[in-house]
């Protein structure tokens, strides 16, 4: 039916187990109704519209013409991945063209991304609303990703450290401590301690400029990427609010 929710996704988890290609339908059916049913309010959470394209249709043979994050790619993510923010806007702008939304939607914990892709819009003066949706955490605190049915349950185990560590920077922000690199150090402490966490930046930065921050305030971002095993995981929060300001798998779809 239309409203997607937890329970419906892990019928795909159970439909992945035991066979190759999963297929899902999003029908709400008026057969199924009586004439004093709900048919006419049962909730539709979900999308009206589903756009898969090949790749071949998006990218020409004899496409050149790419779009430069420029100085918005020298921290954080952009010295471990060339490359990759050029391709999440130049995609993005082809998307927004072919669609023409009126609002795209992303989420807080592609910090980075979200940034570039509204400094983007702005700057090519697309006409839509950019809004950034909160992370979606599990109830321990992991950040949801793609990427965590990589984790092996011990791995899973050690990811959580992530959170614990930005949770302690915050907490260091809450007590009232404003310098950056001491807000990166009590976030350090605690990711540095879980021996399985290989971290790659752990970093306070202005939520526009993606620079480090000296001294920090209620819209820092604090940023930590770390590989787990052969797994890299990113995860973030704002220092104003921490993990508080994210949402929980639970109240909230996936």
């Amino acid at each position: 039916m239309g409203f997607l929710h937890e329970g419906h996704l892990r019928l795909v988890d159970h439909a992945r187990a035991r066979a190759d290609v999963v297929a899902l339908s999003i029908f709400v059916n008026p057969l199924q109704f009586g004439p004093t049913e709900d048919f006419a309010k049962y909730p539709r959470d979900g999308v009206d519209c589903l756009f898969v394209p090949e790749a071949k249709n998006i990218y020409p043979e004899d496409a050149v013409v790419r779009v430069n994050p420029g100085n918005l790619a020298l921290h954080l993510d952009g010295p471990f991945r060339p490359g990759h923010f050029e391709g999440v806007l130049t995609v993005v702008a082809k998307l927004f063209h072919l669609v023409e939304p009126d609002v795209a939607v992303f989420g807080r914990k592609d910090a980075q991304q979200a940034v570039m892709v509204r400094r983007m819009a702005a700057d090519l003066d697309f006409p839509l609303e950019i809004v950034v949706a909160p992370t979606v955490r599990e109830p321990d605190g992991l950040a949801l990703s793609s990427r965590n049915t990589y984790l092996s349950p011990a791995e899973r185990r050690s990811a959580l450290a992530l959170s614990r560590g930005l949770e302690a920077g915050h907490e260091a922000f809450r007590r009232g401590e404003r310098a950056g690199a001491a807000i990166v150090r009590a976030t350090a402490a605690v990711i540095h301690a879980e021996p399985a966490l290989k971290p790659e930046y752990i970093e306070a930065v202005d939520p526009e400029a993606l620079v480090p921050a000296a001294t920090v305030s209620d819209d820092t971002l604090l940023c930590v990427a770390a590989r787990v095993g052969k797994t890299r995981l990113i995860d973030n929060v704002i220092l104003g609010t921490g993990l508080a300001g994210d949402e929980r798998v639970g109240g909230v779809g996936r």
